[in-house]
């Protein structure tokens, strides 16, 4: 199986200056999955989600790695939201491996280490750690930021859970590799550009998509979709969320396989169109090899 930070890159023009953004500081996942999918790259670290789409936007990055979904969190918030009006377009995704480490500064062993550091996402993610040597959860904002902070006060009673990568960067021990209570965490990463891909009709695996508001009226969501059975088009996501904050107004993200030019999607898509409110095409990209393998185990 290929590993889950193998990933297919989308191609850029020769000139670009090969800049990646992601949201987060110098050592999170976010970065070491921009360092994993494009090694070489410079990544640009951005305070928010919004501030990475925006440097690509204004040039100063060719792309954008921006987390949507992880194996166990579920849906990462916001991101959803602002893909619509971003003005930039999916041109790929990676699949990023979480793996948690315990990192303290140096001097400090297991048995001196009293309070471990992260993000409150990552720290549900290791109980069973913080059970087993009686750790007291601090929830920071971040997984990188609590290595920097734990780097910065040089304590022996205090800890981070966060990435190899951040080890690295701000100069702490590793105590305890892989501590993540589960082996299957993984998060899904859309990569965005300030130009869609054109795929090569007929060649390769390749996923679409889309988000799109059903009209307002009866058995319209089951009609919107019925196309894609029909039609032979397999829906491999479809989240629904609200917009504008109205309980009426619901917006749909769904990923399919294929592209628009095949006609078995081309058919689907204008059915869908028919039914919808409004119908926007977010990227067509190749399907990376994690996901590829995965349906093959299935």
């Amino acid at each position: 199986m290929d590993s889950p930070a193998t990933t297919t890159r989308p191609a850029i023009a020769a000139e670009a200056s090969r800049t990646i953004a992601f949201q987060g500081v110098p050592g999170a996942y976010s970065d070491l999955s921009c360092r994993h999918a494009y090694p070489g790259w410079a990544t640009l670290p951005c305070a928010s989600f919004e501030a990475a789409m925006q440097a690509v936007r204004e040039g100063r990055a060719d792309l954008a790695m921006l987390p949507c979904e992880n194996s166990l969190a579920g849906r990462v918030p916001d991101i959803h939201r602002l893909l619509p009006d971003s003005g930039l377009h999916v041109v790929g995704e990676h699949f990023e491996r979480v793996e948690h480490c315990l990192l303290a500064p140096k001097g400090a062993t297991i048995g001196s280490i009293r309070r471990a550091h992260s993000h409150p996402v990552a720290l549900g993610q290791v109980l069973k750690l913080l059970k087993e040597l009686d750790l007291q959860p601090v929830i920071e904002a971040d997984t990188a930021g609590a290595a920097a902070l734990i780097a910065e006060r040089g304590s022996t009673t205090d800890a981070a859970i966060a990435s190899e990568l951040a080890a690295e960067i701000y100069g702490l021990e590793i105590l305890r590799r892989n501590v993540e209570d589960e082996t299957h965490n993984t998060t899904r990463f859309y990569v965005m550009s300030r130009t869609p891909l054109r795929p090569p009709y007929g060649e390769g695996n390749w996923v679409t998509s889309f988000v799109f508001r059903v009209r307002n009226i009866p058995a319209a969501l089951y009609k919107a979709l019925g196309g894609f059975a029909t039609n032979g088009v397999n829906m491999t996501k479809l989240e629904s969320y609200m917009v504008g904050g109205a309980f009426t107004a619901t917006q749909f993200l769904a990923d399919v396989d294929g592209q628009p030019d095949e006609p078995g999607l081309k058919r689907a898509l204008e059915e869908l169109a028919f039914f919808s409110a409004d119908l926007r095409v977010l990227g067509t990209y190749p399907a990376h090899p994690y996901r590829l393998a995965q349906r093959e185990g299935n």
